[in-house]
Parts: structure tokens; C-alpha cells; sequence
């Protein structure tokens, strides 16, 4: 018997997008810390059926799946595997093939089969040795059977972990799809019905209303508090029509039912409206298509992330540790017992089942339930009046620094749900630039119609950081406005000005008022956020163009250079290689070498002899002063000579451009109503504190904006600590060339 560690990897259950990324990372990280990694093929099915389909892959036979849809391995559910003879016959298999740990991707059926599998295995053993189908010694070489799982659905509806592998993917069809649909709505005045996946979750249908601006979502966790649930929406749509909409969008879950826990069915809601409303209703049943297509950036890289822990998990699990599923919790990798997991996941369906809707809702994270509490507001036809006697508040927004996708979409909620709460809502047009112009406007509640969806910034943006007599200029402005506090969305430039605004309180009163700062950079560069809104929707407009350049590459023996935006933050730049499976990546924090360079150009050489038909490197725009783009293209064209040939890609402002990513609409919405709710409350506390906000290992925070020099390297634009560093060993390590035999 080999000492070799052997694990398997099974995919179960509906397939996700970036199943097939888990696949690549759990055989290379095997393979890399000297394991042999072995694919089930056909889920369980597979397992049961043995032979052929469990198969011993190597270094490049996961090459090229990073971005394909799907599952290379296939997935089943097996009606055998719920049986004891067919796990008998499974945990033979698996002895067969000396595999004694199972990496298991799928939903709460899936994982809760392992966990049976893997109590039963002590058993099983004893059956097969005591039959003769194994030897009392092969039996005592594999007491137990370690087990991890992964969640891969697009419902994200398991407890455990903040994100399941597909969701993400999913989101994107679901808003692209709406999108379309809400043009063509609005040109025939038309209300369209969007039936989404979700089982006994929400998260899809309600994710998707909040990032498309819908007119109504109904979901199981939530529905509607009232009997008379029809009127109320025939009443709210109609009063949208008279305030000026062309167009509705009702969004609703497959497991949608109202408080009696009737399931509410498209076609019903279909006719309901037709009847009410006295207009053609579409319907729209996205089905399948969710599932489908290439993953997202954040899918490709959540797998990696996960399918290397888990590997990590099984090599260090003792033989009598407990099931683990490996997920993610505020942006950092965890591990918690299955079993517990698998419970507390269905106390959710249980909790639908038996009506108690309130429990359900509590069962769910807290960002779904203010997300539905925001919705709410949202898909308002017009804000509540103002309360007799209110005091108003005077609330400015404006956009600071570049150009960030999801700018517009934290504009419109902060700006309707200010005017929910009775306050007068004001925009500043071109940043700063027009702040010192006074160029300010009251906003209403149709001013910010459509804003969900749209890239760039309405308001306009510039990058002019205040000084000498801009101050008074501005102060003035604040002073004519009547401004009591202000919402600044923006990046670096944006942060700077509100610093120096501050630092200038003892010159100019008129600054002495809440101010707070909303993170929106594609660069991903501002302290206190790990994710600044626009970076998801750059990262995912670099891997489409990216995919685009593999494709090129691959039929003409060629390497691309290609070289993305951040200034001297290398997070796109690695975040990407890492989504596009990039041989290297160089970013200013490492810095580059001539060294660095000669050993590329040996492993390019080395990899393109072998039969490699494409390199992939991505540079950061500010990585190296001398080695430039260009310079690296030219040394390596010049050292591989006839091997291969080498192309620059310089992505530019495509990176800036397009419609905002769902992860970047559904952040943009969350910061902005907790931006609004501090400056209110500094307002009611007559205080002029004034902070930047954002998402710090899973926890929203407010920072004093007294300690942002503090917190930045100023000469770099940057924040001193960087938590996306530590991914690059990852990162690496799946772009290593196959190892010598």
C-alpha cells in the first residue's frame, strides 16, 4: 500500500458555475503538496458505479476549465447512493482506488449523503472485510473517511457561509436579463413578470429587484404581510404609472406563497395584473440560463479560494474529526461542522413549511434582512410625506475622483431613502469642481429613476482635490444650500478633499457638519473597505476580455502582456490573474526584477516546448517604472524567438466602462443606506463627526476620517494593510507549470 494521501472530489446535485474551478484548484493544490487527486465523475452515481468513472487526473487535465460553465466531471443525484448497499458498494470503490478523503461539492442533499457515508464508513469496512471483499488489513488501514464540503448552488441558501459557489454567476444573468427586459418594457409602457430560481430562498429574487430597481418581489421568507396583498400591489404599480414609470418589473421567487401558504404561480400573477391594470403582462421564466454561462470573476476565485482550503482541511484532519464544510464568512475563509450546518439550513424550509415566516426571515443573514427592509422603501411609488413638524434635513450627495460602475446606484438609494424619511435630498453636479461653483440641485423622487443600472455618474465626477480659495468657494456653497450634512461617493481624490476639509474647520465653520465618505474606486485602494464599489465590475470587465485574449492566444502559439489599471494597488491585477489562471502576475507591492523576468522567460520557453499553447501575464500599470508594458513584451519576443510571439493588451477605460456588477449594485445599496442613517444621527446628535465607511472582515465600519493619513501610504495611494496580499500565494500556485515526473 502507497503512504500517498488519495483524494476524491465528487460535484452533486444541480450544477453551479464554478464547480469546475473547485475541480482545478483541489487537483493542483493536491498535487502541489503531494497528494494524488482522483474525480469522481457523475456525482454519487459515479461513486456507486466505480471503475471508469473515478479517475486519477493530473497537473493538465484541469487546464483550460477555470472558465467554462458547468462541471468537466459531471453531477447526478443517485437514488442508489441513498441506499446502504449502494454506499457499501461506494466505500468499496473508494478502497479500491486507496482513497481515504472526499472533497464533496454540493447543495444540503449532497452533503448531508457524505455525512451519513462518512458515519457509516467504520461499518461499511467491517462488512466488505467480513464478506472478503476487502482484507481485514486494507480495512484497518482506512479507519475513516474524511470528509469536506463545499456549498456549489446558486440559491445561497446554506448556513455556513456568506456566498455559495454560482450564486454570484447567477445574479449576473438574472440583472442582465432584467435590464434587457426593462428597455423593451419601457418602450411599450409594458409590466413584465421575471420568475427566478431559489427553492426556499429568496436571496436570488430579492438581490435582483434591489439591483435592478423592480416594482415588487415576492419571496417565501417574506410575503406579503397583508391579505389583501393584490390590491396593494395593483395600487402600488398604478401609483408608479401616475408618477411617471413606463414600465414595471415584478420579480418573483419559484417558491413565492402568500401568508396562507399558497404558492403564488406566475400565470396567477400574470392574470392578475392583466385584469387589474387593463394591459399586457409578459412573462419571463429565466430557468435554466441561470445556471448557465461562463462564471463570474468572484465565482472563479471564491472556488479557488475554497477548493484549496479544502484540500488544506483534508491533509491536516485526524481520523476521527468530524465533517467540515469550508466556506466564507466576511470576506475570509472558515471552517464550521457540516452536520450543524446542514441542521440549520433546513430550519429554514421548515420554518416556510409550518407558515412561522417570522422565524425564517430571523434564520437569514442580517444583510438579507436589511436588504428587504431597503427594497421596501425602494419600490415606493413616492416617499411618505414628510411628518408634521419634522425638522428637514438638508442632505448633499456628490461623486469625487474617477468614475466608478455603482456610483448611480448608491446615489438612488440614498437619495430615495432620505426622501422617504422626510429630508430634502440635494445633488452636486461634477464633484468638487462643482461644489465650488454651487452647483447644486434638489433632487425628487424621479430624479433617480433608472439610476440602479446605469454605469458612469449622473451627477458627474472630477478629480479636483479642494484648496487656497476653493475652500471659501465651497464653504459658501454649504452656507447658500443650507447644507446639514454630506455623502461624498467617490476614491482617493474624494477622500483627500473631505480630509482637507476637515483640517480646515478652524477657518471655515461652514465645514463643521457630518461628513461621510462612501468608498468608489475601481483600484480597491481606500482604507478601511476591503471592496470598494466599481473594482468588482473592473475585475469582471478585465476577465471577459481577458477570456478573449486566451482565445486568441491559443490558436497561434502566442503570449499576451496584459496590463490593467489600479495605480500603484495591485489588486485587479492579481484578483484577475487569478480569475484567468495568469502564469504571473506583477503589481507594484512586489515589485519587478530582471531576476523576476529571466525566470519567466525560462518557464515560458520550458512551458511552450512541452506543447503549452498560450501565455498569460498580467500586469499592474504602475509595477515597475522601467519594465514597462512594452519593455517585457520586447524581452520576451526577443528571447523566445521562433518558439513564440508575444502581443501587449493595454484594457484601458474599458475597465471603467458598462453597467455595474450585481456585488457592486447590491454594496452600493448597503453603504449607502448606512451612510445615510449616520449622518441623520450625527445630525440629531448636533455633531460634526465625520468618517468613511466600509466592509472590514465581514463587519461594516465607520472610521474617523481624522485617521486616514494614518491608515494610507500617501505616496503610493494606498491602504498600509492590504488583506487580498495573502491570496497571491494561491494565485501562484495554480499557474505553475505541471511537475516534472
Amino acid at each position: 500500500m502507497t503512504s500517498t494521501k488519495r483524494i476524491a472530489i465528487l460535484t452533486s446535485g444541480g450544477d453551479a458555475q464554478g464547480m469546475n474551478a473547485v475541480v482545478r484548484a483541489v487537483v493542483r493544490t493536491g498535487i502541489d503538496k503531494g497528494a494524488e487527486v482522483y474525480a469522481v465523475y457523475e456525482g454519487y452515481q459515479g461513486l456507486v458505479d466505480g471503475g471508469e468513472r473515478i479517475r486519477k487526473l493530473d497537473w493538465n487535465a484541469v487546464a483550460g476549465i477555470l472558465h467554462r460553465g458547468g462541471t468537466m466531471i459531471g453531477t447526478a443525484r443517485s437514488d442508489e447512493f441513498q441506499t446502504r448497499e449502494g454506499r457499501r458498494r461506494a466505500a468499496k470503490n473508494l478502497i479500491h482506488f486507496g482513497i481515504d478523503g472526499l472533497v464533496v461539492v454540493g447543495g444540503d442533499g449532497s452533503l448531508t449523503g457524505a455525512h451519513i457515508f462518512r458515519q457509516e464508513w467504520p461499518s461499511l469496512m467491517g462488512e466488505l472485510a467480513a464478506s472478503g471483499e476487502i482484507t481485514p488489513e486494507i480495512a484497518a488501514a482506512h479507519p475513516s473517511l474524511v470528509i469536506v464540503g463545499l456549498v456549489g448552488s446558486i440559491d445561497n441558501d446554506f448556513y455556513g457561509t456568506d456566498m455559495t459557489i454560482g450564486t454570484d454567476s447567477a445574479l449576473h444573468r438574472i440583472t442582465e436579463a432584467i435590464d434587457a427586459i426593462s428597455s423593451t418594457a419601457a418602450s411599450h409602457q409594458r409590466t413584465f413578470i421575471v420568475k427566478v430560481m431559489g427553492r426556499n430562498c429568496g436571496y436570488l429574487a430579492l438581490y435582483a429587484a434591489l439591483a435592478t430597481g423592480a416594482d415588487w418581489v415576492l419571496i417565501p421568507e417574506s410575503p406579503p404581510d397583508v391579505d389583501d396583498w393584490q390590491d396593494v400591489m395593483v395600487e402600488r404599480l398604478k401609483a408608479g404609472t401616475r408618477a411617471g414609470r413606463r414600465d414595471h418589473i415584478v420579480v418573483l421567487a419559484e417558491g413565492a406563497r402568500d401568508r396562507k401558504g399558497t404558492y403564488i404561480g406566475s400565470a396567477d400573477v400574470q392574470q392578475l395584473l392583466e385584469e387589474r391594470l387593463g394591459e399586457e403582462v409578459r412573462v419571463t421564466v429565466l430557468g435554466h440560463v441561470q445556471r448557465g454561462g461562463r462564471p463570474s470573476a468572484y465565482d472563479r476565485n471564491l472556488a479557488t479560494m475554497l477548493g484549496y482550503e479544502a484540500v488544506a482541511t483534508i491533509l491536516a484532519a485526524g481520523p476521527d474529526d468530524e465533517p467540515v464544510l469550508v466556506g466564507i464568512r466576511g470576506n475570509r475563509i472558515t471552517r464550521s461542522p457540516l452536520m450543524d450546518c446542514v441542521r440549520r439550513t433546513q430550519e429554514v424550509a421548515e420554518a416556510i413549511a409550518a407558515r412561522d415566516y417570522e422565524k425564517a426571515m430571523d434564520l437569514r443573514s442580517t444583510s438579507f434582512k436589511e436588504a428587504f427592509r431597503t427594497l421596501k422603501t425602494m419600490v415606493r411609488a413616492l416617499p411618505h410625506p414628510p411628518e408634521l413638524g419634522q425638522k428637514r434635513l438638508r442632505i448633499a450627495i456628490l461623486n469625487a475622483g474617477a468614475p466608478a460602475a455603482g456610483m448611480n446606484t448608491a446615489g438612488r438609494t440614498a437619495i430615495r431613502l432620505g426622501l422617504d424619511q422626510g429630508h430634502i435630498m440635494l445633488g452636486v453636479q461634477n464633484g468638487f469642481d462643482g461644489f465650488t461653483r454651487s452647483q447644486i440641485r434638489e433632487l425628487n423622487w424621479m430624479s433617480v429613476t433608472g439610476w440602479a443600472s446605469l454605469g458612469g455618474s449622473v451627477l458627474g465626477t472630477s478629480r479636483m482635490v479642494p484648496k487656497g480659495k476653493d475652500m471659501y468657494a465651497i464653504a459658501r456653497a454649504i452656507e447658500d444650500n443650507h447644507i446639514d450634512a454630506l455623502l461624498v461617493i467617490g476614491g482617493w481624490s474624494g477622500y483627500e478633499a473631505v480630509y482637507a476639509m476637515i483640517n480646515e474647520r478652524a477657518n471655515f465653520s461652514a465645514f463643521s457638519i457630518p461628513i461621510v465618505c462612501l468608498p468608489a474606486s475601481i483600484s480597491n485602494n481606500l482604507p478601511g473597505s476591503e471592496f470598494s464599489i466599481g473594482a468588482d465590475t473592473a475585475l469582471n470587465n478585465i476577465v471577459d476580455a481577458v477570456d478573449k485574449i486566451k482565445q486568441s492566444a491559443v490558436a497561434a502559439r502566442r503570449c499576451f502582456v496584459v496590463e490593467v489599471m489600479g495605480h500603484s494597488c495591485g489588486y485587479l491585477a492579481l484578483m484577475s490573474g487569478m480569475a484567468t489562471g495568469a502564469e504571473r502576475v506583477y503589481i507594484n507591492e512586489e515589485g519587478v526584477s530582471l531576476k523576476d523576468l529571466q525566470t519567466d522567460i525560462d518557464t515560458l520557453n520550458r512551458g511552450f516546448d512541452s506543447g503549452k499553447r498560450l501565455g498569460l501575464f498580467i500586469r499592474a500599470e504602475n509595477a515597475n517604472p522601467i519594465y514597462t508594458t512594452n519593455f517585457i513584451c520586447s524581452l520576451f519576443e526577443e528571447e523566445g524567438r521562433t518558439v513564440f510571439d508575444v502581443r501587449p493588451a493595454v484594457l484601458g477605460h474599458l475597465q471603467q466602462g458598462g453597467d455595474p456588477s450585481p456585488f457592486d449594485r447590491i454594496q452600493a445599496s448597503r453603504l449607502a443606506r448606512l451612510c445615510l442613517e449616520y449622518l441623520i444621527g450625527e445630525c440629531d446628535k448636533h455633531s460634526s463627526n465625520s468618517a468613511f465607511i466600509g466592509l472590514q472582515n465581514g463587519k461594516i465600519a465607520f472610521n474617523d476620517m481624522r485617521d486616514f493619513e494614518r491608515m494610507v501610504d500617501t505616496v503610493v495611494q494606498r491602504p498600509r494593510n492590504q488583506w487580498w496580499l495573502q491570496l497571491n500565494i494561491i494565485a501562484q500556485l495554480m499557474a505553475k507549470l505541471a511537475p516534472q515526473e
